[in-house]
């Protein structure tokens, strides 16, 4: 089989295989001996069924599986051999030409093959992001004082004023302490993203984001594509992280993530104060899922890069009020 290689840019290739008889026979005769070994014809002794009529009968079938085979041990060893770190997996191209299924016949095949970029990244204290401190203003807080008046009300539990005061003060201050934090978190991930300066083989992505789930629609794909992107765009930014700083997500932390995420579920049924052993077993069960611990990995990831990066970064402090922080992009 010969193979061509041709660079389209630094992410992409198109490779063209050039699939011969040689290439394909061998296998095309195996796979037809072990059909006439398992062929069951009425007329015919099992295993005495004629090679002609298995041909004439299966022989395109056959003919594709055997080409089938031999591309994808091409397409393996090309991979292998260029030491290729590839994205998805290699597409047909839309240069491909037809193909006629006819054995005997030399074939063509075109692909598309997209790259992971390098990504080269580093924090420092050179690099300065806002931590935001929030302060409340006397409309939120007398809001806030009202409707605790009315939830206690109508549980018809008294409180004093200073009891109310002091429970809308620190109730505010939660809220807006952890508004805070999710926008400290959001705009670390969005510096480094920028920074980086990451590029992608976005008209492959599509392609493949398409092709690899029959659900999706192209309109959905552009719609969406922007938010993939940035989310994606992190990922290579936190790996890259996680492998600067030597970090790793083992089985311990994975449990501790589990018992957070189920107690935290817990919570939001308004269900404290569960047993340990349910904890334990719901934690159990979420981790014998694969896409519960696919997202559990990019938690951990997530936790350790964002907490190093607080660390390793310049916090510059600034003070907002609640009404122009909301108006934040």
């Amino acid at each position: 089989m010969k193979t061509e290689k041709k660079q389209i840019d630094d992410l992409n290739i198109e490779l063209t295989l050039k699939v011969e008889k040689e290439d394909y026979s061998e296998i095309e005769r195996k796979k037809i001996a072990e059909r006439r070994r398992t062929a069951d014809f009425k007329g015919f002794r099992k295993g005495m069924v004629p090679e002609s009529l298995i041909r004439r009968i299966y022989g395109e079938q056959i003919l594709v599986e055997a080409v089938n085979q031999v591309i994808s041990k091409g397409l393996e060893d090309f991979i292998e051999g260029e030491k290729l770190h590839i994205l998805g997996e290699p597409m047909g191209s839309a240069k491909q030409p037809e193909i006629e299924w006819k054995d005997g016949n030399d074939f063509t095949f075109i692909f598309d093959i997209a790259l992971y970029p390098e990504v080269v990244v580093s924090a420092g204290k050179e690099d300065a992001i806002p931590s935001y401190q929030i302060t409340v203003s006397a409309k939120e807080k007398a809001t806030m004082k009202e409707n605790l008046k009315k939830y206690y009300e109508d549980k018809k539990e008294e409180k004093t004023d200073e009891e109310i005061e002091k429970e809308a003060s620190e109730r505010l201050k939660e809220e807006y302490k952890n508004e805070a934090e999710w926008r400290l978190s959001s705009d670390i991930r969005k510096y480094f993203v920028d920074k980086a300066g990451i590029k992608l083989p976005e008209d492959f992505l599509k392609r493949w984001l398409i092709a690899s789930n029959e659900k999706v629609k192209p309109e959905d794909v552009e719609k969406e594509f922007p938010g993939f992107l940035a989310d994606f765009r992190w990922q290579l930014v936190r790996g890259a992280f996680m492998k600067n700083y030597g970090f790793t997500v083992d089985q311990k932390d994975l449990e501790e993530a589990a018992r957070a995420y189920v107690t935290y579920q817990y919570a939001m049924y308004g269900m404290g104060n569960v047993p340990e052993d349910i904890i334990s077993n719901s934690a159990k069960q979420v981790l014998e899922d694969r896409s519960q611990i696919d997202r559990l990995v990019e938690q951990v990831e997530d936790r350790k890069v964002l907490a190093k990066l607080k660390e390793e970064v310049t916090l510059t402090s600034k003070r907002i009020g609640s009404e122009k922080f909301r108006e934040l992009k």
